[in-house]
């Protein structure tokens, strides 16, 4: 019987115009890094860049020649008893079962033809494998498997799934992270680390043990592979990143046009706030599911309108509503700022007096969440204890279109209602809003417009689209704004926002709760940095008393943690006097991830000269 293989050698051999390798494409991509270099998302084309192998350590490949293909540097892109086992069950059983395939077969069925199981397709893949081998050296072939082959969980090529399962670049996998990724590959849903950790594991053993028989692997050095655990990372480390790539990538597709090269699209997001915010936000959440809370939402804007972090929900690939940029809710008292700047500027101060009673506007009576009234208090300390009823006086007395005029100053771009309610914040604004309004009393008092890119350019560096900073406008003056800086610190010093507060800090904010229990909100700044918290329910019903000095003030607490390491230090300006600088970063406290994939050059899926590695 001849096998299959010979059929094919021969075909190749006496027509090479039959079949013709069809062109090798990959679709080009954007990838996302954060202010720091580290890739936070990938978009477009589903394969990344070719793997380098002379990047990698040399058990990384050799782990995939010996589980896949042990004989891949001896054989043409067939191997014959494969083949010809694979044959006879074919005849056997009326169709292909076994693949049998080598690398070079494998390549060539995920370059160019369908996963079906016939001869004709089987045929196909060997006279495709044999005019690869002609066309490339072994090297090329193994870089280019390598960048193609599903390691499950939506990871194409080595270096996404060593990036997706270890939160690490291909070339700092360790030995038996190698050998799992390796075993994947057998079956991308049974040995899935993510989700089969157990069974990866054991694959893995198989691995490390066929290194061994080849000479990859000493027994020393098996058994030392052996004796690690590696971390394995359930959700992509970046996950909560995608809110924020969702947020930008239309604007970075409208900048340049139709994506005809590789792109790097540097951004103004920090990694590491992202993931605090992500985890402040998940972690509190389900500490008041009890109490019907169920999706939370984060941004955090610096003073120059940079957005550092935006979590727009709980897990993006459940839920990838942007509940942070693209929801409308209710501020409730978190919208007093806008009340109390609006009387500042008409002349009241902190000290001004006021009363808490009983008040009435047209039909409309409000009431204080505690059911009480205070009597004679300062305007100050109606705005620490979120008192209802002088809020709504004091806007009524200023004029509550003047109040929307404010709040559209500071950057509140949604429709503002002016009937009486609106004082307690019934107008429904975003998350991003919020903060960004915010931001504008943290840096003394200067207009802020949201942006998430810096800069977009080709792999080799050329630059599309840079961003200029505008001229600085301020729209806050002195003393309105130290004057309600001092008031929104006591909101936290002594106020509702005290689980806010963190020691040794010049922090000032506001909560906000409304008056079903359908929103809480914690909004807050230091010097250069604010940040806004949001907790509810998608399908808008009420929670169980959650308010925002609960939930909301302890994600921003938890988030503001860390943020604030990794910013410079300083208080809140007192107001406009020049012009504020960029604000230099301090040195993260831990390195930042290696941007893997941002770091590759070529575009291209093989390298130009057939003789390269």
């Amino acid at each position: 019987m001849i096998g299959l293989a010979l059929a094919a050698n021969l075909v190749v051999a006496q027509a090479p115009e039959l079949p013709r390798l069809p062109e090798i494409r990959r679709d080009p991509q954007i990838t996302y890094v954060d202010r720091s270099g580290a890739v936070i998302g990938v978009r477009g084309g589903r394969y990344g860049p070719p793997v380098d192998l002379a990047k990698l350590p040399a058990y990384v490949p050799a782990a995939f020649v010996a589980i896949e293909d042990r004989r891949f540097y001896e054989h043409n892109g067939v191997d014959p008893r494969g083949i010809a086992r694979a044959v006879v069950v074919a005849v056997g059983e009326g169709r292909a079962t076994q693949g049998a395939s080598t690398i070079t077969q494998q390549l060539a069925r995920n370059l160019f033809l369908s996963q079906d199981r016939t001869l004709e397709r089987k045929a196909t893949e060997i006279a495709y494998a044999l005019q690869l081998e002609r066309a490339y050296t072994k090297k090329q072939i193994l870089a280019l498997y390598l960048s193609r082959v599903y390691f499950g969980s939506g990871a194409y090529g080595l270096e996404a799934a060593s990036q997706r399962y270890f939160n690490k670049p291909a070339s700092r996998l360790t030995v038996r992270e190698a050998a799992i990724l390796a075993g994947v590959l057998r079956s991308p849903t049974n040995y899935n680390p993510a989700e089969e950790t157990e069974a990866a594991l054991q694959r893995s053993k198989l691995v490390l043990e066929a290194m061994v028989e080849t000479g990859a692997l000493t027994p020393a050095a098996k058994a030392k592979a052996l004796a690690q655990t590696p971390r394995i990372y359930k959700n992509p480390p970046a996950e909560p990143a995608e809110y924020f790539i969702d947020w930008i990538d239309g604007n970075v597709r409208q900048t340049v046009g139709k994506v005809k090269a590789d792109m790097v699209v540097e951004t103004t997001l920090d990694l590491q706030m992202e993931m605090a915010a992500a985890d402040a936000a998940r972690s509190t959440v389900a500490r008041h599911k009890a109490a019907r809370a169920e999706q939370a939402a984060v941004v955090a804007v610096d003073g120059l309108g940079r957005v550092r972090a935006m979590v727009g929900g709980l897990d993006h690939s459940a839920a990838p509503y942007n509940r942070a940029a693209s929801a409308r809710r209710q501020a409730g008292s978190a919208w007093k700022p806008f009340v109390y700047l609006t009387a500042l500027e008409a002349g009241w101060t902190p000290d001004t007096p006021v009363v808490d009673e009983p008040v009435t506007i047209g039909t409309w009576s409000p009431e204080n969440y505690s059911q009480t009234f205070l009597g004679p208090i300062t305007l100050e300390q109606a705005v620490a204890q979120s008192i209802n009823t002088v809020a709504a006086r004091v806007a009524d007395e200023v004029g509550r279109p003047a109040v929307a005029a404010t709040a559209r100053r500071l950057g509140i771009a949604s429709t503002v209602n002016t009937d009486p309610a609106m004082a307690l914040g019934t107008t429904l604004v975003s998350p991003l809003e919020m903060t960004t309004a915010y931001a504008v009393l943290g840096n003394g008092g200067y207009r802020v417009q949201p942006y998430g890119i810096e800069r977009i350019r080709t792999r080799a560096g050329v630059t599309l689209y840079q961003r200029k900073a505008p001229a600085p406008v301020s729209v806050v003056g002195n003393p309105p704004l130290s004057d309600l800086n001092r008031m929104l610190r006591t909101a936290i010093t002594s106020g509702t926002g005290a689980r806010a507060r963190i020691p040794g800090y010049d922090l000032a904010g506001k909560t906000g709760t409304t008056s079903d229990y359908k929103d809480a909100w914690f909004c807050g700044y230091t010097g250069g940095l604010a940040a806004c918290a949001w907790v509810g329910r998608d399908d808008n019903t009420p929670m169980g008393r959650i308010t925002g000095g609960g939930a909301p003030a302890e994600i921003w607490r938890g988030f503001m943690t860390t943020a604030l390491k990794r910013i410079p230090v300083i208080p809140i300006p007192a107001g406009p006097a020049v012009p504020p600088p960029p604000p230099e970063e301090v040195a993260p406290e831990a390195p930042p991830l290696e941007p893997a994939q941002a770091a590759e050059t070529p575009a291209q899926d093989l390298p130009r000269d057939p003789t390269g590695g």
